[in-house]
């Protein structure tokens, strides 16, 4: 089978929308610092249909001989175009305990499947 096509975006795609195919992943990469304690959370995907969350996973910094106490790494979201459609994903930047949450960033991206 052919592999999927991966669709790379970051912060600078904040706001945007991004086209995928049926299949296609799409790789959402932020910056994040776990000794903060904040973390991106997923608020919502407005149509499950049309994408799944795949994975996440935090990716801490590269060791460059001494340790860089408070050095922030980064957050990679993978999620899975399912079918034609349009969906919002929508991210927030937290401290999970605080309550409410108040979100230190966010991270919004409308996603078109052909």
């Amino acid at each position: 089978t052919p592999s999927a096509n991966e669709v790379n975006v970051d912060a600078s795609y904040n706001g945007s929308q991004v086209e995928l195919a049926t299949g296609d992943l799409l790789i959402v990469t932020l910056d994040s610092n776990a000794t903060t304690g904040y973390s991106w959370n997923l608020s919502a995907i407005s149509d499950a249909d049309v994408i799944e969350k795949v994975s996440d996973e935090y990716i801490a910094p590269e060791e460059t001989g001494s340790p860089m106490v408070g050095a922030g790494g980064q957050e990679v979201w993978t999620f899975e175009a399912l079918s034609a459609g349009t969906a919002e994903i929508s991210m927030i930047y937290i401290q999970p305990w605080m309550q409410p949450p108040a979100p230190a960033d966010t991270f919004d991206i409308t996603v078109i499947v052909e």
